[in-house]
């Protein structure tokens, strides 16, 4: 048998007590900000491929509130390949989703919007950067799974020595 809590019913407490303040979060809009796709070495890569490519990825994150309960998390993305010929091709990417949050406490909104809001979506930015690399004759990048936390306890770091961005 499940064990209660001290009133006899816990969990039926903890129900009543997010019913009367519920946090609702949903995304309303997904959108490409910003897409730029360059190949400036096809003419070269033609005549032989050259030696296995090295691939930079790098990846932020941003906010900002558009109205009262309206917010954009956008994923900054850009993956740069390239080998002994040069570059291979270069992705640039802004990916944002329009967020209506409501009854969100202020302390938890921007970790929210920079942890949460970017998880949402990256699926999407996931598709789009598989998609973008093969229409553009390449093998799809795949990408992994990001840890928007990590990101984001990062972020925190790099503020609190002073170069970080902060919440728009």
């Amino acid at each position: 048998m499940a064990e209660q809590g001290k009133n006899g019913n816990g969990a039926a407490a903890a129900e009543a007590q997010l019913g009367q303040n519920p946090i609702q979060a949903k995304i309303v809009n997904q959108y490409i900000k910003d897409l730029s796709f360059e190949n400036p070495n096809v003419h070269k890569l033609i005549t032989g491929a050259g030696d296995q490519p090295t691939l930079k990825v790098e990846v932020n994150v941003g906010a900002q509130k558009l109205a009262d309960d309206l917010y954009e998390s956008a994923i900054e993305f850009k993956a740069t390949a390239t080998n002994n010929i040069g570059t291979i091709y270069v992705l640039e990417t802004v990916y944002a989703g329009l967020l209506k949050v409501e009854k969100m406490p202020e302390g938890a909104l921007e970790p929210f919007l920079l942890i949460s809001g970017p998880a949402m979506i990256f699926p999407f930015l996931r598709r789009l950067v598989a998609d973008i690399t093969r229409e553009g004759g390449f093998p799809p990048l795949f990408l992994d799974p990001i840890d928007f936390g990590a990101l984001y306890v990062r972020r925190q770091q790099q503020q609190s020595q002073g170069s970080g961005k902060a919440l728009a």
